[in-house]
């Protein structure tokens, strides 16, 4: 009865009221049972709006290799005035999008969310499955088949989530990007709505997973015409093409071109090749990005983002950047210009935030979902080891290495995500010896002069490589969507090249190298110290980060931890 009265005390709190008046404010205060003071202020401190930029396929480095030319307002005003982690690394492998935006508003890992790879194969069926598939919604806003997407593939939830959870689903949740994936993985499942481009008809669309109708709002930005508008524009250098110093010449054999072109060069004439590549053709463009801060700018004016009382929350994608590098690889002038058309952009953005938000009232924070690697013939041609990995030759000669060895055909589907995909109904159908079949998978890949490691993910805990590989195999296997096998090539060796005269145009991403694996991450605004810290974090830590900041619970299936060094006390 003692500790039952004692409990009661600890939660009980008397009707004595008393005030203190400051200047500023008028601070409410009540008596508890043990004769202390306390606040009582009805409001808890958040910020209006959270705006989450994600820019997809930025390396770390990007920060400063083009930080002299940037403006004060725009990167600089984000390291300036805000905390940079300046050594994030994604908690996982493969490194791509789908799997990034999902880790950063997740703060959890394939293993966890479910989402193995943009495109992975469900193990138990042998079916390939696209990230954001969803075949039993529709398209809003076009006749395109592009709607049919929604996150029911993402097993948690996101801290977008778990801010409409922790208010009663009174704020208010938007995703943008032109990848369907970049707007609906980080908006989560409960969000009022995701927009995404549709290549078909240069409009912004969504899906029945939503709504039935596109908002009045968006039909009238769709009705401005904007991709077309600003693919009449050209794309030429912002700056003389002189100026470029951090970039190879412009006319590279490293570059792929654009189709109907005779150079990888500037200008292109997207007036022209828009007319027969389509509207789709400005995603490879950084009008890219600037159609997309457009449509951010709608958003929060259509929706009054920032109006409420509670908190609000614009999840945004910037998809541009990795068409752009996937072209022309990471040295290329086009990045360059890229990056400095982004900088003055994000600026104008900030501007605009301050102007309806308030500065102070909103909080942002600007990552990316991988890296990507120097192009490989670039690499070579200055002594650095380097190649590319010829995936369907591979699968080729592995699966006639176990037709030889079990006598059956197509044991493995492919090779995607760098991971080897059994096929299951076979063995299962056949009664073959899984263990038996992988060892021999191992046997044959680990003999490849390029490959430093296969690893079996089921056992992945007792092998024989680094720690930080074999934690990052371990968090991104899911067992029902990720292969048997983790293939880790050499540095930098690595698939999804394009293919020119003079060799491999182009880079990618998807391994645990640093050049993949560090990304930028930086806060500022409402709540957030001025620094930085060198300590590593994680990918995993920007979801928990983000909640510590609203007061809110992390996301349910969360492994990273707040990053306090963030927020003020």
């Amino acid at each position: 009865m003692k500790i039952k009265y004692l409990l009661f005390l600890a939660f009980s709190c008397t009707v004595l009221t008393v005030s203190a008046q400051t200047k500023k404010k008028k601070t409410h205060y009540v008596v508890d049972n043990f004769g202390g003071i306390v606040p009582n202020d009805s409001s808890l401190p958040r910020p209006k709006l959270v705006v989450g930029i994600v820019v997809d396929q930025m390396r770390w480095d990007y920060l400063y290799r083009f930080y002299d030319r940037y403006q004060n307002n725009g990167f600089k005003r984000l390291l300036n005035e805000g905390f940079s982690c300046e050594n994030t690394q994604v908690d996982y492998i493969p490194t791509f999008t789908g799997p990034g935006h999902s880790c950063i508003y997740t703060g959890s890992v394939p293993a966890i969310h479910g989402i193995a790879g943009n495109d992975f194969i469900i193990q138990a069926t042998g079916k390939s499955m696209y990230c954001a598939e969803d075949t039993s919604v529709q398209t809003v806003g076009s006749t395109s088949k592009a709607g049919q997407m929604s996150p029911r593939n993402l097993l948690t939830t996101t801290v977008t989530d778990e801010l409409r959870l922790a208010t009663n689903f009174r704020s208010k949740v938007i995703g943008i990007a032109l990848k369907d994936r970049g707007g609906i993985l980080p908006a989560g499942h409960t969000a009022n709505a995701a927009y995404w481009f549709d290549d078909k008809t240069g409009n912004w669309i969504t899906s029945t997973y939503y709504m039935q109708d596109l908002p009045q709002w968006a039909k009238d930005f769709n009705d401005q015409k904007l991709a077309e508008t600003y693919l009449k524009l050209d794309w030429n250098t912002l700056y003389p093409i002189d100026t470029y110093v951090q970039s190879t010449p412009d006319n590279s054999k490293y570059e792929g071109k654009f189709k109907g072109t005779d150079a990888p060069t500037l200008p292109v004439k997207t007036s022209v090749l828009y007319k027969s590549a389509g509207l789709g053709l400005i995603r490879s463009t950084p009008y890219g990005n600037t159609i997309t801060l457009d449509m951010a700018v709608a958003a929060i004016n259509g929706e009054q983002l920032g109006q409420h009382d509670v908190t609000d929350f614009l999840a945004m994608s910037l998809s541009s950047p990795d068409y752009i590098g996937h072209q022309f690889g990471i040295n290329a002038v086009e990045i360059e210009d890229t990056y400095l058309r982004l900088d003055r952009e994000i600026a104008n953005f900030l501007t605009f935030l301050d102007a309806k938000v308030g500065k102070g009232n909103y909080t942002v924070f600007l990552t990316a979902d991988h890296g990507a690697a120097h192009n490989t013939a670039f690499l070579n041609d200055h002594n650095i080891p380097a190649g590319t990995w010829d995936e369907a030759a591979t699968l080729k000669d592995l699966n006639k290495v176990l037709l030889d060895k079990f006598k059956v055909d197509s044991l493995v589907i492919s090779l995607g995500n760098y991971q080897v995909n059994l096929n299951y109904r076979i063995l299962n159908y056949l009664h073959l010896d899984e263990d038996a079949v992988k060892k021999e998978c191992i046997k044959y890949l680990q003999k490849l002069p390029y490959v430093a490691f296969a690893v079996d993910m089921a056992k992945a805990q007792s092998a024989n490589i680094p720690e930080q590989l074999r934690t990052r195999i371990i968090n991104g296997y899911s067992a029902k969507n990720s292969g048997a096998i983790q293939i880790i090539l050499d540095p930098p060796w690595f698939t999804g090249h394009g293919s020119g005269d003079g060799g491999p145009t182009g880079t990618t991403h998807g391994t645990w190298n640093p050049y993949d694996n560090h990304i930028p991450l930086v806060f500022m605004g409402w709540g957030i110290n001025h620094g930085s810290a060198t300590r590593e974090t994680h990918m995993t830590d920007i979801a928990p980060t983000i909640a510590a900041l609203l007061h809110i619970q992390a996301p349910n299936g969360s492994i990273g931890v707040p990053i306090s060094e963030v927020i003020k006390k």
